[in-house]
């Protein structure tokens, strides 16, 4: 063969091959194609070996001109068989030959708000039409913060009812000053130091325990303080604020029962819960047959955090509180582990969705 006679069958070749790519509509009939094309026994293949037929001086440029054109087919071939992958797979989802243009369009899934942010955010909104502002503070806390000036020195004994997450950072005193706060009470002292009274804030945020998990207890959850000090601020104010925000969050029906509690950086204190909503105080499940369920703690601002501020007791009073959102969270929604909160489960997620 000629060298003439070789390029003209290679044009040959290559326009019958586009030609008829261009015509298959079918996965089988592409792999006919390809066996035809591109197989051992194809005319590609064929028209390489044909270069054996030419002069030696000539068989350099036809080999180079062959294989180009061997790859282009192949690339065309690539691109033909993922169309028709992709029109295959909507004519299997339409259940037709054809795509249905008429067919109505997935939903397209929107995000929402996570249920812990979501009730955060609704308490916060509670108390700030009562007129108290929404503050954060910072997670990693002094220990100064977090326990001494809330009359819980190093020694005290109260220190045991928080296990706390300590900062591998040691001063050459030996102490450890640093540690993932364990409340968000801290910001109780921070806000007091940096304003004179009056002071009517609520703190939301993340607070962290060294505690194992269960369906009640996590080492990570959300908590949310509040704080107002005045002149001839009284229990009374405390109990109606808390009873009022009772009856925005769970309904107009409902009481609240303050009982003795200890928290050192209050005096007196006061465990806060409402009566049930589910049985109407009878005794249920869900408030342990007792008709109450415990939200939150609170009390008078203990006179020596008042001092250590700055402030003086004689003259100034306040109350302060602190609940878990989760908790509030559980007890509206009637979730019975906490940690599904925190377990990313679309499932659990979408039932919030609004």
């Amino acid at each position: 063969m000629d060298q003439d006679s070789y390029l003209k069958l290679q044009d040959d070749i290559e326009k019958e091959a586009v030609s008829a790519l261009t015509e298959i509509a079918s996965l089988v009939d592409l792999e006919s194609w390809r066996v035809d094309q591109l197989g051992r026994n194809g005319k590609v293949t064929g028209l390489l070996r044909g270069i054996s037929e030419l002069p030696v001086d000539l068989r350099r440029e036809a080999g180079g001109k062959a294989n180009s054109l061997k790859n282009a087919l192949t690339e065309k071939y690539q691109a033909h068989k993922s169309y028709l992958e992709g029109h295959s797979t909507i004519e299997s989802e339409s259940g037709t030959n054809s795509l249905d243009v008429t067919l109505p369009g997935r939903n397209i899934e929107s995000g929402t708000l996570h249920p812990t942010t979501a009730t955060v955010r609704e308490i916060c909104k509670v108390f700030e039409s009562m007129g108290f502002q929404t503050i954060e503070g910072p997670e990693v806390e002094l220990d100064t913060y977090n326990f001494q000036k809330l009359n819980i020195p190093e020694d005290h004994p109260a220190r045991d009812m928080w296990n706390s997450l300590w900062i591998d950072r040691v001063l050459p005193d030996g102490s450890r000053p640093l540690l993932l706060r364990t409340h968000t009470s801290p910001m109780q002292i921070r806000t007091m130091e940096s304003q004179n009274p009056p002071v009517r804030v609520v703190v939301p945020g993340k607070t962290y325990r060294y505690e194992a998990t269960d369906a009640t207890h996590e080492w990570q959850f959300c908590q949310i303080e509040g704080l107002a000090v005045d002149k001839d601020i009284t229990f009374a104010d405390l109990k109606g604020t808390l009873e009022e925000f009772a009856r925005r969050i769970f309904g107009d029906k409902r009481k609240a029962r303050f009982r003795c509690d200890f928290f050192p950086f209050v005096e007196p204190g006061a465990e806060v819960s409402i009566d049930c909503f589910k049985c109407e105080g009878r005794g249920c499940r869900v408030c342990g047959h007792t008709g109450w369920i415990e939200i939150m703690g609170a009390g008078m601002v203990h006179p020596k955090v008042l001092e250590g501020v700055g402030y003086d007791p004689e003259i100034y009073s306040g109350f302060a509180w602190g609940m878990g959102a989760e908790r509030i969270a559980m007890l509206k929604h009637g979730i019975d582990d906490i940690r599904q909160f925190y377990s990313n489960d679309v499932r659990f997620l979408k039932q919030f969705s609004r």
